[in-house]
């Protein structure tokens, strides 16, 4: 609101209160003033406010009152028509306030008429009226009301009230006129293209909202008209648009377009109607471009905490190459089963035992035990089972990401003191190991951009870096093997054909179901995705995943 108006309302807003009704007066006392020789209001001359009757006043003299007051009011002489109140020095002031917010220019009653016994405060009468008050910016008109009561002594005054000024209004509110006062709530929240509302899409309307609490619009111009403040100034509620402004934007990283795919992505036939949720990033720098999910249990796409299953296997074995020094052309058995730790592990059904087989061959195929024996060989020393975990922080980056906004993530955990069993089922992403879409889809972004770069929703965000780059020959490598993966391995029933796309599938065991995952990439942007209840990965999540990389 403009500073003349809030000044002019500022010392009205404490003492106003909401519409009950309007004290009783003296029909003929009530044509006269109550002001005192110091300036200050009285109330109304006879009316006793501790000596109601119950016996509303007639219409005629509630009337007659009424008409009093207003042809005082409508000529500014405040003290005068506050005389016909039961508060006059709070009348006065309220009525001045009224004058200053609005920047009143003129004020004219029409249609003063009686609507007989008040339904809202015992024993008045009610007299209803037309408003039209000239105001900053253009023409005024509404409908108000009055309650006019009478003490047993037949005094008659308007009880006074701040819904006087206006029906309904608050006792910590005041009206202003001319520019209408920002309200953050009309920022619209937008796609990167800085047209789109976001608002539009199912999967994004909790982002948005809290998106538009927390961030700081951009542009807009105010519109015109009459508006409800608060006593801080505050816009409430516009009452009247003279002029419209132009909201204020809030300018996000999100491809209208791809989120559009996202959201039919998510609701894909294949699925069941099964809860999923997906994100997709640009890999080159990090910016969140699509996020949906379905479901009853939240957004699953950022904050859907599963354990992720063979997705795992790209960061287990970067540990192997970065820490242990293989290469994927070094031994990884994949046999029928394994037991580590008194604990032992079996591989998917359809995963053919091959002795011989290489670290690449069995990420192509995931095979379980393959990379629990290179894993728990290299990467476990003297019980301690934490390079898992440090390659996840140092290289991909895991952590307590802000993505902006006040949105908010549930961090992946891989711990770095597992014990027992879970030192083996970490390297295959069960146990204690957890992850979200939005993880693994950095992950993906990670190998294909050769560097993290974390995932932020709005652009400028802050992004925390890890602490040490993916080395160009890890990197190398896990991109030759996530693109076996998708040409002929796990993911390629989904995927095989789509030119420069590196996938890898993950099935994650939860109670008496399975999770599908599955994380991937292509020129431009790398994905992920969970579909709870999914009975492989490729057969749930590869759905999904298949629609953001083809943009069908």
């Amino acid at each position: 609101m403009n500073r003349a108006a809030k000044i002019g309302i500022a010392g009205t807003c404490t003492a106003l209160v909401v519409l009950g009704g309007i004290g009783a007066y003296n029909v003929v006392q009530a044509m006269s003033s109550g002001t005192a020789q110091n300036g200050e209001t009285k109330a109304a001359r006879g009316f006793d406010p501790t000596a109601v009757s119950s016996e509303p006043p007639s219409d005629a003299k509630a009337i007659t009152l009424t008409r009093a007051f207003l042809d005082s009011w409508a000529k500014q002489q405040y003290g005068e028509a506050a005389s016909h109140t039961d508060a006059s020095a709070t009348a006065a002031s309220a009525l001045r306030g009224y004058t200053g917010g609005l920047h009143l220019k003129s004020l004219a009653f029409t249609q003063v008429t009686s609507a007989g016994p008040s339904t809202v405060t015992t024993g008045a009468t009610k007299v209803t009226f037309d408003v039209t008050a000239r105001v900053a910016g253009g023409t005024w008109t509404y409908p108000s009301a009055v309650a006019v009561r009478q003490s047993t002594n037949g005094q008659l005054a308007l009880h006074w009230n701040n819904s006087v000024l206006y029906p309904g209004l608050g006792d910590d509110q005041s009206l202003t006129a001319g520019k209408l006062p920002a309200d953050a709530g009309t920022a619209k929240v937008v796609a990167s293209d800085g047209r789109t509302d976001l608002a539009r899409f199912s999967s994004l309307r909790d982002i948005v909202a809290t998106i538009r609490k927390n961030a700081t619009p951009a542009g807009g111009t105010p519109g015109t008209g009459v508006a409800v403040v608060d006593a801080s100034g505050a816009g409430v509620k516009a009452l009247k648009v003279f002029t419209k402004g132009k909201s204020p934007v809030i300018k996000t990283t999100i491809d209208a377009s791809l989120q559009a795919v996202a959201e039919n992505a998510v609701t894909d036939a294949h699925l069941q109607g099964k809860p999923a949720g997906t994100v997709a990033l640009d890999w080159r720098t990090g910016h969140i471009l699509a996020l949906a999910h379905t479901g009853a249990d939240g957004d699953i796409a950022i904050n859907g905490i599963k354990s992720p299953g063979s997705t795992m296997k790209i960061i287990t074995s970067a540990a192997l190459f970065d820490q242990a020094g293989l290469t994927p052309n070094s031994p990884a058995p994949c046999t029928d089963s394994l037991t580590a730790n008194s604990q032992v592990f079996h591989n998917d059904s359809g995963v053919t035992a091959n002795p011989a087989a290489t670290i690449a061959q069995s990420f192509t195929v995931s095979c379980n035990t393959g990379f629990i024996k290179d894993g728990f060989h290299y990467l476990v020393h003297d019980g301690d089972a934490s390079a898992l975990h440090d390659e996840a922080v140092n290289v991909f980056g895991m952590g307590s990401w802000s993505i902006g906004g006040g949105v908010a993530t549930t961090d992946p955990s891989i711990p770095p003191d597992v014990q027992g069993g879970d030192q083996a089922a970490q390297f295959i992403g069960q146990g204690r190991v957890t992850a979200t879409p939005l993880f693994l889809a950095s992950v993906g972004a990670t190998v294909r951009g050769v560097g993290f770069k974390q995932p932020v929703i709005l652009p400028g965000q802050h992004q925390d870096t890890a602490p040490r780059p993916i080395s160009a020959r890890t990197a190398n490598y896990l991109q030759s093997m996530m693109r076996t993966v998708a040409i002929s391995g796990t993911a390629a029933p989904r995927l095989g054909g789509l030119a420069g796309v590196g996938a890898k599938t993950g099935t994650a065991e939860e109670g008496d179901h399975t999770n599908g995952w599955l994380t991937a990439y292509d020129s431009s942007i790398a994905v992920a995705a969970l579909v709870e209840g999914g009975s492989t990965g490729v057969d749930s999540a590869g759905y999904v995943v298949r629609h953001l990389l083809t943009g069908a």
